[in-house]
């Protein structure tokens, strides 16, 4: 019987998982090896890994975490979730089951791309989400806004900090005129042409033949949980701006006693600082639950 379950080994379940092996409770980690950020070649914004290579800052936060002999770390898939608090049961798609007296949810979420030929292909090399993770790299250079939802408006507003801002409307929403001319006050250019293609680097191929350059773009994904264990163990699932989520109390509980949740599958805004943090957190709370067990 393992003292907490974590299921998913990226920024926010290791986080947590290190709490938990600090307190010297034990822990088995069940990882499917897909972390959100695997698209992309540096990682920036996370204080003391500034610009190295997320694979790295995960293969180094693995192996110190395994260093503690009370973590056990399984390459694999975990199927479902059964039993109740003190007594739950995972099996994984390998045919083993593990059991622990509670469970943590850190398994991420999954982008869903705008549907617009060779945006995947880019995504994380020069199409991102994140102002704060890749915006300064762009050095002040021309940046396309590739509208996918209302969240889009609030990038093209922030993003002129960060360099020369064209919003393509794309047909995705219509702007009223206060939001024209908000933007135009930020000095961003509305191009309501529909996108045809992206080529090059970061270029946009519109409908009517024009190509038009960019250092890079930005998009605002709609997210999705990675995994639908939350959903099947009973777990109250919420939207928000940016997609949906697993809902949690302050102490990182959802809405299935003994079941915790944290990272970006947990909250929003998505960084892997934020990740880290909330897993941090999620990790003692759990420490807490097992302490002082309602």
């Amino acid at each position: 019987m393992q003292d907490v379950i974590v299921i998913g080994g990226s920024y926010a379940g290791m986080a947590a998982a290190l709490q938990l092996a600090r307190a010297r409770r034990k822990v088995v980690v069940i990882d499917a090896g897909q972390r959100r950020n695997r698209f992309a070649s540096h990682s920036h914004g996370f204080l003391g890994q500034d610009g190295v290579d997320p694979a790295i800052i995960w293969a180094e936060a693995r192996r110190q975490l395994l260093a503690y002999p009370a973590v056990r770390w399984i390459e694999g898939t975990a199927s479902t979730i059964t039993g109740r608090k003190d007594d739950f049961r995972v099996p994984t798609e390998a045919g083993d089951t593990f059991a622990g007296r509670r469970i943590l949810l850190a398994t991420g979420v999954s982008d869903q791309l705008p549907e617009i030929p060779g945006l995947a292909e880019r995504w994380g090399g020069t199409v991102f989400h994140c102002p704060y993770c890749h915006g300064y790299e762009l050095d002040q250079g021309r940046i396309g806004v590739i509208a996918s939802s209302a969240m889009s408006l609030h990038q093209a507003q922030l993003l002129p900090e960060w360099g020369e801002v064209t919003f393509l409307t794309n047909s995705a929403l219509s702007l009223d005129p206060e939001q024209r001319a908000d933007l135009q006050a930020r000095g961003v250019t509305i191009e309501e042409t529909p996108i045809s293609r992206l080529t090059g680097a970061a270029d946009i191929e519109l409908r009517d033949g024009r190509v038009l350059p960019f250092a890079g773009l930005f998009t605002a994904t709609r997210t999705e949980p990675a995994s639908a264990l939350a959903e099947m163990a009973g777990c109250t699932l919420i939207e928000t701006p940016m997609g949906r989520q697993i809902m949690t109390g302050d102490g990182k509980e959802t809405s299935v006693p003994g079941i915790f949740a944290c990272g970006d599958v947990a909250r929003a805004p998505h960084s892997v600082s934020l990740a880290v943090g909330d897993g941090a957190w999620a990790g003692a709370q759990l420490h807490r639950s097992l302490v002082w067990p309602e």
